[in-house]
């Protein structure tokens, strides 16, 4: 663990020295993450050597989140894409400014299919069927909705969700339920339960088949009064967020142990077989934009609901290149 601290600490001072010269504020960032992929990403800037700097706590539901980015409570915070989106529009002004900006995406396509047997090897496959489903109101939800539509299976599907992953994970595992919608790292963690479970559709290949996209699910996002009055400080997070996926996903081994101590993923086992599937990224600047608008824009033409009734405006999306 000392090993982990040193290396990664030496790549962060690095980073800090190109950066520039201190941030305008000493106390520390307060930022928000949920546990699964989201938080992942995270999880080497929740050591000591990073407490004066960033206050990182990790919640287990996204209205818990925007709740508290909402009333100031967090300055950042890593959410599903629609929901960035859904709080751009429902955080604007008498004049149409909003205060919640868009930093980075940083989580693509977790989503499988689980199947306790071996009759579903495709999306045409589903029909008649009862599929149950976690993430009812979000990105989860919404990318169904469109496959099911995009494969004309929305009337012969039926869908049951259930409030938790974790519920729904319980299930599988006992056998009870026999095919299931899961993320990463649930899907691994299931799995390892009950194994007559098998992955019967990966919906990020099935998403980029029917929708010519990318999915992203997850992003980082910035309350821009906040980010107005610590520019220096938000750049320096997003280079050192940056640095800190790398590591994560180049030493899996090392970063699961963390992710299991901080309680984003049940046990280290899990979080080091899960790790690739759960596509952490950091895009920023026209990589991000691009991926996330060309997403939200799929969702919107599905459910303009599902993104908080419109389009963000070229405000939403922070490009470090243009400030």
């Amino acid at each position: 663990m000392k090993r982990i601290a040193a290396l990664f600490l030496i790549v962060c001072m690095a980073v800090a020295l190109f950066a520039g010269c201190g941030t305008q504020k000493t106390t520390p960032i307060n930022i928000g993450a949920l546990k699964g992929p989201t938080g992942m990403g995270m999880v080497t800037l929740m050591g000591e050597e990073f407490s004066g700097k960033y206050n990182i706590t990790i919640e287990s539901a996204p209205d818990v989140v925007t709740g508290k980015l909402i009333n100031g409570e967090l300055d950042i915070a890593a959410v599903p894409v629609n929901l960035a989106s859904v709080l751009y529009n429902k955080t604007k002004d008498e004049n149409g400014n909003s205060n919640i900006m868009m930093i980075a995406v940083n989580t693509l396509g977790v989503l499988y299919v689980l199947e306790d047997g071996d009759t579903v090897n495709s999306l045409a496959d589903l029909a008649g069927k009862t599929l149950y489903a976690t993430g009812q109101g979000s990105t989860p939800e919404y990318m169904l909705s469109y496959l099911l539509e995009k494969s004309g299976l929305t009337d012969s599907v039926s869908v049951e969700y259930k409030a938790e992953h974790s519920e729904l994970a319980t299930l599988m595992a006992s056998g009870e339920v026999k095919l299931g919608m899961l993320p990463e790292p649930n899907v691994t963690a299931t799995m390892a339960k009950n194994e007559n479970l098998r992955v019967a559709l990966d919906l990020t290949e099935e998403w980029k088949n029917l929708a010519g996209v990318e999915p992203v699910q997850g992003c980082i996002v910035v309350r821009k009064d906040y980010f107005e009055q610590n520019k220096t400080a938000v750049r320096l997070f997003l280079k050192e967020y940056n640095a800190a996926v790398e590591y994560t996903n180049a030493n899996q081994a090392e970063t699961a142990e963390l992710m299991a101590k901080y309680e984003i993923i049940p046990s280290a086992a899990i979080a080091e077989k899960a790790i690739d599937k759960c596509n952490i990224v950091c895009y920023r600047d026209d990589a991000m934009r691009t991926a996330a608008e060309a997403m939200l824009q799929v969702l919107y033409d599905a459910n303009p609901k599902s993104v908080g009734g419109a389009m963000p405006g070229d405000d939403f999306y922070y490009n470090d290149a243009n400030k």
